[in-house]
C-alpha cells in the first residue's frame, strides 16, 4: 500500500470515529470518549487534511460544526451560525493564534483581549423581540438547533423580559446553560436513592435536562445560565467592545460571569490563565478552559471565520479532568464505620496534573449501574480535590469479562460482610473486632454518653491503637500506667489519671454499656429501652427478632442490626472479654402490663404542634408501652397529625389508619386506655 493510500485510509477512519462520537455527544447526550481523547482525534484529522488539502471533502467533520438536531423537537435555523472554537493547549499555540490575527489585520500594536471562563454546559440561543423572550434553541449543528423554548422558560436565571431600556428591537443573546456542582451532587444523590439516571458531569446534566420533552422535568433541575455573546441583532447599536457588550447585557438582566476581564496584551492573557487555574477548584461551577476574544467587535467582523470557527476567538483548554484508562482490578476498602467500598485499581494515567491509579466506585449498585467488568476501558474523572471516580465504560473498546463481586468476608478482619435491606452500602459486621473500625469503636466506647472515660481523647486513642497497645475496647482495662507514661505528650501524672478514670469506668449501667458497643442505630434512648425491657445483657444477646421489635423504639431495621451484631462471632468474643472488666447493678423489671396501656400499638407522629415538642410526645407514648415509628405502614395503628402533616397523612388516609389531631392528644395522654377503647 502506498503512503498516500495509507494516509487516505487513516483520514477516513478518523472521520468515522469523530462522526460516531459527535452523534453520541450532540444527539444522544451520551459521550463515550473524554474531551482530551476527542480533541486528539480531531487535531490529527485537521493536521492531515491541512497537509493533504485535495483530500478534504464537504462532509468531513472539520467542515461542519456538529451533528444533527435531536428528533422530537422542532428544528430552528439560526440566523447567524453558532460557531465552534479552535483550541490552544499552551502559551505557544495561543501566541501563534494572536500573531495570525494581528497579521490579518495588519495590526502593529498589541490587540486588546476579552478573557472569559469557558463554562462546561450547553450552548443556547435566546431571541428577544422588543425586550420579551420569544424563542430559544440549542446550538445543534451550528446552522440549526432544537426548539427548547419551554424548557428555557423554566430557568430563573434567564430573563423573560429585559430590565431597563434601550435594547434593540430584535436581539439574540447567546450563552451557556449549566448546572452548579452542588446541584449535580444533590441531583445524583436523589437519583441513586430512586434508582434514576446518574449524570457523569454537570455538562451532561444540563444537556439532559434541557432535552426533556416535559418542561416540568427541566423546571425541577438546578439549572442556571451565563450570557457570553450575541447573535443576530437589529438594529445593532450595541457597545463596540466585547467586555462592554457583556456589561450591557448584565444591565438588561442577563447573568454574566464575574470572572470576565479585559487585558491589553498577550502577557495579560497568560496571566489570566494562571489566575483562573488557581481559582478553578473553588468555583461553584465547572469550567474546562478560557475563551479569548479580540475585544473590538469591529475587528471581529474584519477577521471573519473559517468553516467551523471564528478567527477572532480561541479556547485555551485546561488539562483534562476526564481520561480513559484500563481497569486492572478492584480492591475493597473498609472505612471506620465498617462500610466496605469498592475501589478501582487503574493503569496509571495523568489527570489534571495528578497521576491517578485508583478511583472510587462508591458501592456495588454503582458497579451494576456502570455494568463494569475487570479489563474494561473506563473513563475516569477528577474535579478539584474530589477523589477520582469511574464515570462510564468506553463501550466501543469493551473487553472486560471478569465480573466484580462484593466479598462475603471483611478483607481486614474476616467477619461477615452484610448489606441491610434498602441500603446501598455493604458493611463489615465485626464492629468491635475489625482493625479498620478499631479507632472509631474505642473512641465511641469511651465517649461521655457511653463509659465516660475522662482523659481518653481521640488523639490518645489513635496513639494507643497505632502502637498496638489496644486492639479492642477490653484492652483499655489492661493498659498499665508506666506504658502510657512513655507515649508522646504523656507523663506519669497523666497516665495515672487515665488508669484511674478507666478503673472508675468499670462501674457503669447496662444501658450505657449497650450504647457503648456502637451497634448501628442503637442510640441512648434505644439502649435505655432495651435495658429496661430485658434487664439482663444475656437476654438481649439471645433475643430473637420478634422479641426485639416488641421493645419500644425498636423497629425492623434496628432489630436486624442488633441480631447481626451479637450473632457475629468476633463481636461476641469482645463482649465476653469486656464483661470480665465492666459491671453494672441489677435492674428490676419496672415494666408491667398495667403500666403499659398502649403496649402493642404503633404510632407515627407527623407535622408540628402548638403544645408539644414531637420528641416529648414520643417519649410519653413510649413510656406507656407504645412503639413510635418514623414511617406509616400497614402495621401502624394510629397517626398523630399536626400542622403541615404532608405525605404521611396522605398515606395513612390511603391505608385507612386511625388519625387523631392535637386536640385529641391530651385525652390520649391523660386516659390512654379509655381513649383508645373509644377510637381504636
Amino acid at each position: 500500500m502506498s503512503e498516500r493510500e495509507s494516509i487516505k485510509q487513516r483520514i477516513e477512519l478518523l472521520r468515522q470515529q469523530i462522526r460516531q462520537h459527535n452523534h453520541l455527544y450532540y444527539v444522544l447526550d451520551s459521550p463515550d470518549l473524554p474531551d482530551a481523547d476527542y480533541d486528539r482525534l480531531f487535531s490529527e484529522l485537521c493536521d492531515l487534511e491541512s497537509q493533504h488539502r485535495d483530500l478534504i471533502v464537504p462532509e468531513s467533520p472539520t467542515q461542519r460544526i456538529g451533528g444533527k438536531p435531536l428528533v422530537g423537537f422542532k428544528s430552528i435555523a439560526h440566523r447567524l451560525p453558532m460557531l465552534s472554537l479552535a483550541n490552544a493547549f499552551n502559551n505557544e499555540e495561543l501566541a501563534d493564534f494572536a500573531r495570525r490575527a494581528s497579521e490579518r489585520l495588519s495590526h502593529t500594536s498589541e490587540l486588546t483581549w476579552s478573557c472569559e471562563p469557558k463554562l462546561d454546559g450547553l450552548a443556547v440561543s435566546l431571541e428577544y423581540q422588543d425586550g420579551v423572550f420569544v424563542r430559544g434553541a440549542t446550538r445543534g449543528d451550528g446552522q440549526s438547533g432544537e426548539d427548547i423554548t419551554e424548557n428555557l422558560r423554566t430557568i430563573r436565571a434567564i430573563p423573560l423580559k429585559l430590565l431597563g431600556g434601550g435594547w434593540p428591537a430584535s436581539l439574540e443573546v447567546r450563552g451557556e446553560v449549566y448546572m452548579p456542582i452542588a446541584g449535580l451532587e444533590k441531583l445524583n444523590a436523589k437519583a441513586r436513592i430512586l434508582d434514576g439516571k446518574i449524570f457523569a458531569n454537570p455538562r451532561n446534566a444540563a444537556a439532559g435536562s434541557l432535552r426533556q420533552l416535559d418542561p416540568k422535568i427541566a423546571a425541577s433541575r438546578p439549572l442556571s445560565f451565563f450570557a457570553y455573546s450575541v447573535g443576530a441583532v437589529e438594529p445593532d447599536s450595541l457597545p463596540a467592545g466585547q467586555i462592554e457588550l457583556l456589561l450591557q447585557l448584565k444591565e438588561w438582566g442577563f447573568p454574566v460571569s464575574d470572572l470576565i476581564k479585559r487585558v491589553d496584551s498577550l502577557q495579560g492573557c497568560f496571566d489570566y490563565y494562571e489566575d483562573l487555574t488557581a481559582k478553578r477548584d473553588d468555583l461553584a461551577f465547572e469550567i474546562d478552559g478560557i475563551v479569548y476574544k479580540v475585544n473590538d467587535r469591529q475587528l471581529q467582523k474584519q477577521l471573519g471565520q473559517v468553516a467551523r470557527a471564528p478567527r477572532w476567538a480561541i479556547a485555551r483548554k485546561f488539562p483534562a479532568q476526564e481520561k480513559s484508562t484500563l481497569l486492572e482490578g478492584v480492591d475493597f476498602q473498609v472505612g471506620r464505620t465498617g462500610a466496605v467500598t469498592p475501589v478501582a485499581r487503574l493503569k496509571s494515567v495523568d489527570l489534571a496534573g495528578v497521576v491517578v491509579s485508583n478511583a472510587t466506585l462508591h458501592n456495588m449498585d454503582e458497579v451494576t449501574r456502570l455494568n463494569l467488568c475487570i479489563g474494561d476501558t473506563v473513563v475516569v474523572r477528577r474535579a478539584g480535590d474530589v477523589i477520582p471516580q469511574v464515570v462510564r465504560v468506553v463501550q466501543t473498546e469493551r473487553r472486560g469479562i471478569e465480573p466484580i463481586k462484593m466479598p462475603s468476608e471483611c478483607p481486614v478482619c474476616g467477619s461477615a460482610v452484610k448489606r441491610a435491606e434498602g441500603e446501598a452500602v455493604s458493611r463489615c459486621s465485626g464492629g468491635l473486632f475489625c482493625g479498620a473500625q478499631r479507632k472509631q469503636a474505642i473512641i465511641h466506647f469511651a465517649s461521655r454518653k457511653a463509659l465516660d472515660v475522662e482523659g481518653l481523647g481521640d488523639k490518645l486513642v489513635e496513639l494507643l491503637v497505632e502502637r498496638e497497645l489496644v486492639k479492642s475496647p477490653a484492652d483499655l482495662f489492661r493498659v498499665q500506667a508506666d506504658t502510657v507514661a512513655r507515649l508522646p505528650r504523656m507523663g506519669e501524672k497523666s497516665a495515672t489519671k487515665l488508669v484511674s478514670a478507666l478503673e472508675k469506668a468499670r462501674e457503669t449501667t447496662l444501658e450505657r454499656f449497650i450504647y457503648s458497643l456502637g451497634i448501628r442505630e442503637v442510640g441512648e434512648a434505644t439502649a435505655r429501652n432495651l435495658a429496661l425491657y430485658f434487664t439482663e445483657l444475656d437476654k438481649i444477646r439471645q433475643a430473637d427478632h420478634e422479641a426485639l421489635i416488641a421493645v419500644a423504639d425498636v423497629g425492623e431495621i434496628v432489630a436486624k442490626n442488633i441480631r447481626s451484631f451479637f450473632s457475629e462471632t468476633h463481636n461476641a468474643e469482645v463482649v465476653d472479654d469486656l464483661i470480665q472488666f465492666v459491671h453494672w447493678p441489677e435492674i428490676e423489671k419496672i415494666v408491667d402490663e398495667n403500666s403499659q396501656p398502649l403496649q402493642g400499638l404503633t404510632f407515627v407522629i407527623t407535622g408540628s404542634f402548638a403544645a408539644y415538642q414531637r420528641s416529648d410526645l414520643k417519649n410519653q407514648l413510649q413510656q406507656m408501652g407504645a412503639k413510635v415509628s418514623g414511617s406509616v405502614s400497614k402495621k401502624t395503628h394510629c397517626l398523630i397529625a399536626g400542622e403541615a402533616a404532608g405525605s404521611k397523612l396522605d398515606k395513612a388516609t390511603e391505608l385507612e389508619i386511625k388519625i387523631i389531631d392535637e386536640t385529641q392528644v391530651a385525652e390520649l395522654l391523660e386516659n390512654p386506655e379509655s381513649f383508645w377503647q373509644q377510637v381504636g
